[in-house]
């Protein structure tokens, strides 16, 4: 869908879950039609079939780390580029119907992931109730608008979809706790740099070459290319055999990114682009780039390119 916004938009779902709150954060999502899909595979397989212009799937948890089924997505089957992040806090809340006391609930409906972020409360101030796992958030606050169970921890999006009261929220041990998601649409020109951009791959090294990891590193380190991330995963061919996921900063438009994947194409034995992309801002973070090493900004290759320029024609000076 090149050079065309998307409209029609599919989300890990059910409803109710942080992935739609994440996705309705973006404008041309709330404004378009949105789709859950039953898990990460599906939602991808119908970007690359057509059926939508756009998935918003997770990429990491920062309690969890890595949702690795998105990323073995990623780097299998026909090729999907990233468009954007969006990063949301995850603010789980204690959520009942109308009415409920808090002393009155005997059993909470959860999702394994939020149960345990959600351990410390539960021990505190419902030590008694019996703690049922389901298959995500949304379907926990639909058991408790339904009253198959007394209460959900749950996703705010997911109280308000079912009519729920909310109890107790930020009920989460740790607060500061955020997930990371990728809107990924089919292959075409990358959005245009930003200035602070991301840059994902997945490198493909050559297992029987000592040092083929290093090599990898190196042509991001000499060329001053931050290295945000890197996650291994199981190729699924043989014991050993892994594929590295590398976030790095920069967009692929910029000289030192462009040489450093031209580097890794050399040395690596594949490298899908997995694509360049705003960074998600956070209005309060204190969070800055990374300057480049002194002789490795932008400005120093620009510099060095007109210098080589002019000693190919001539000019010494």
């Amino acid at each position: 869908m090149p050079g065309t916004p998307p409209t029609r938009f599919v989300f890990l779902g059910p409803e109710g879950t942080f992935a739609e709150q994440a996705l309705r954060s973006i404008p041309a999502a709330e404004r378009g039609t949105r789709t859950p899909a039953r898990s990460v595979g599906e939602a991808l397989d119908s970007v690359r079939a057509g059926d939508a212009d756009a998935a918003l799937v997770p990429l990491e948890n920062s309690i969890g780390g890595a949702v690795g089924v998105t990323l073995d997505e990623m780097a299998e089957g026909e090729p999907l580029v990233i468009t954007r992040e969006v990063v949301l806090s995850v603010e789980f809340v204690l959520a009942a119907r109308p009415d409920t006391p808090l002393t009155s609930i005997r059993t909470v409906a959860a999702h394994p992931q939020a149960s345990t972020q959600c351990r410390g409360w539960l021990r505190d101030h419902l030590p008694d109730a019996v703690v049922v796992d389901v298959l995500s958030n949304g379907a926990a606050a639909a058991g408790a608008g339904t009253g198959e169970f007394d209460a959900a921890i749950c996703a705010p999006i997911g109280a308000s979809r079912h009519r729920l009261t909310t109890l107790a929220d930020k009920i989460a041990d740790h607060p500061d706790a955020v997930t990371r998601f990728a809107l990924v649409s089919r292959p075409g020109p990358p959005p245009p740099p930003t200035g602070d951009d991301l840059t994902s791959l997945a490198v493909y090294i050559a297992h029987d070459r000592v040092g083929a990891l290093l090599s990898v590193l190196m042509e991001l380190a000499v060329r001053g290319v931050n290295l945000t991330r890197i996650e291994s995963r199981p190729t699924g061919e043989a014991l050993g055999r892994y594929v590295f996921f590398l976030d790095c900063a920069g967009h692929v438009a910029d000289v030192r990114l462009g040489e450093a994947l031209q580097g890794l194409r050399r040395v690596c034995a594949d490298v899908r682009f997995l694509g360049s992309y705003p960074r998600h801002r956070w209005a309060e973070a204190g969070e800055r780039q990374v300057p480049a090493p002194a002789g490795l900004s932008d400005v120093d290759y620009a510099d060095a390119a007109a210098w080589l320029t002019r000693l190919r024609t001539g000019e010494l000076t």
